[in-house]
């Protein structure tokens, strides 16, 4: 939230801690342009079934190959007095009156975006990621409150990835709060599964809207699974185990594996 910026106008410094990832701010930087150029608000609620969300977005600095329909959800629309358009649009726009804005992120993970982002606004510092930074804090029993995920930690997984192939593993992980409808779980699950790659799956409880998820048997027929799982699927190609969360440090053990490596890490965005 901004409003503290006006504060900041009668001289009191104001910097700007964005928690999401520097493309996200990108992304809601660009709103109000895609509004400017009449791509939204859309005509009508065509777009969902048309070719409209695979329009190429060359103009978009900082990212390569980006369309439409990898934008913010929040632009699938037909109201142009929609809120959850604008609000976001003004949110971002006020980061760049700021003193500094802070990331939650690290230069080689975003520097292309990060590069884009300091060619608008230069007083911008990644300090991430910040579950990096908890090993920092003094060993107090206050301290222990102080962390950066929402959900008790399982490092089981680890075991599992010490058992992959280098630069094998798919790692796919939506965060502490993103839902998601059925229909989308279900293409996530087949995709993953059709990508014949072993792969890490993370899946809350929580994760899918109006029920828990479920996996139907020629799905795990596919994945020739032993054992089903509420909250995590482990790989494509042989187990199916359980996990409580895999997040925050162990996340960052995750990334750092040899066996995940350079191979892909798959993130769904929280605004659905």
């Amino acid at each position: 939230m901004s409003f503290a910026i006006e504060a900041a106008h009668e001289g009191i410094p104001d910097v700007q801690f964005w928690t999401a990832s520097a493309i996200g701010l990108i992304g809601f930087l660009h709103l109000d342009d895609l509004v400017k150029r009449g791509i939204v608000p859309f005509r009508d609620n065509n777009f969902m079934n048309d070719d409209s969300l695979d329009m190429p977005l060359y103009w978009i600095a900082g990212v390569e190959n980006i369309r439409l329909k990898d934008m913010p959800t929040l632009i699938r629309t037909t109201d142009p007095k929609d809120i959850m358009l604008n609000f976001p649009s003004d949110e971002a726009q006020n980061c760049l009156k700021s003193s500094a804005i802070i990331f939650n992120t690290y230069d080689e993970l975003e520097h292309q975006v990060l590069d884009a982002i300091s060619a608008k606004f230069s007083h911008i510092y990644s300090i991430g990621p910040l579950s990096l930074l908890e090993r920092h804090l003094p060993p107090l029993p206050v301290a222990k409150s102080l962390r950066s995920n929402l959900w008790k930690e399982d490092f089981k997984c680890l075991e599992w990835l010490d058992k992959q192939e280098p630069q094998s593993v798919l790692d796919v992980n939506y965060g502490s709060i993103t839902v998601m409808s059925e229909q989308q779980f279900q293409e996530f699950a087949w995709g993953l599964a059709n990508s014949k790659h072993p792969f890490l799956w993370i899946v809350r409880p929580d994760v899918v809207m109006g029920n828990s998820g479920f996996l139907p048997y020629e799905y795990l027929e596919e994945i020739k699974d032993k054992r089903v799982s509420s909250t995590l699927v482990f790989t494509a190609t042989g187990t199916v185990s359980s996990i409580n969360w895999c997040f925050s440090n162990s996340q960052w053990m995750e990334l750092s594996h040899p066996s995940t490596g350079t191979v892909s890490y798959m993130v769904f965005y929280f605004a659905q």
